[in-house]
């Protein structure tokens, strides 16, 4: 029997026999993937920050839906720039604190201008399909009156709307200094979601 080589045996893609320009692809695919998993993290507790302002402002201070979720936006929209500059894109200094948060709030800013019309269109229709939920008795365990349920509801509609929105314009411009093809030791470091 032959000794181990450890150099032939490494684990990777040059032992499949991959081109080196595939295996550099592969490698921009994980780590874009990361960055989306990482950023739609960061979106999900945006989100438990919008759907808390957002129901704190409306369903118990009586504030109209599209105005607590203009607030409740701008609220989960600081959350979101905070987490992502420090956690999804780590690698991303070339530019200011502030140049980057101008970015993400215009960004932000055109993805509430999606946002808004979407919420307000889906309202009758989500408040609808929520009645039938609450009579069918399947909104019950929710505790929740069918209008706070459909307002959820049309909420929820909306963010995933905008999340790829937010993604994209934020990946290419607001974070376009990061190398989509190298990770940071930073973004290296951090913890696998």
């Amino acid at each position: 029997m032959g000794a181990h080589h450890p150099a032939r045996h490494r684990a990777g893609a040059h032992d499949r026999g991959l081109p080196e320009k595939d295996v550099s692809r592969r490698a921009r695919a994980r780590t874009e993937a990361g960055r989306f998993l990482r950023f739609s993290v960061v979106g999900a507790l945006g989100a438990v920050v919008d759907f808390g302002v957002f129901n704190l402002l409306h369903a118990r201070a009586g504030l109209a839906e599209v105005a607590a979720s203009i607030v409740s936006f701008l609220a989960a929209v600081t959350s979101n720039f905070i987490w992502n500059r420090y956690w999804t894109y780590p690698g991303s200094r070339t530019k200011s604190v502030r140049r980057q948060a101008a970015q993400f709030a215009l960004v932000s800013a055109v993805g509430l201008l999606i946002r808004t019309p979407v919420l307000a269109l889906l309202l009758a229709p989500a408040t609808a399909l929520a009645e039938q939920l609450v009579a069918g008795g399947l909104g019950g365990g929710l505790r929740m009156e069918a209008g706070t349920l459909g307002d959820n509801l049309a909420l929820a509609s909306a963010v995933v709307v905008v999340l790829f929105w937010n993604f994209l314009a934020n990946r290419l411009w607001t974070y376009g200094d990061v190398d989509a093809g190298r990770t940071s030791a930073s973004e290296a470091e951090a913890p696998p979601v």
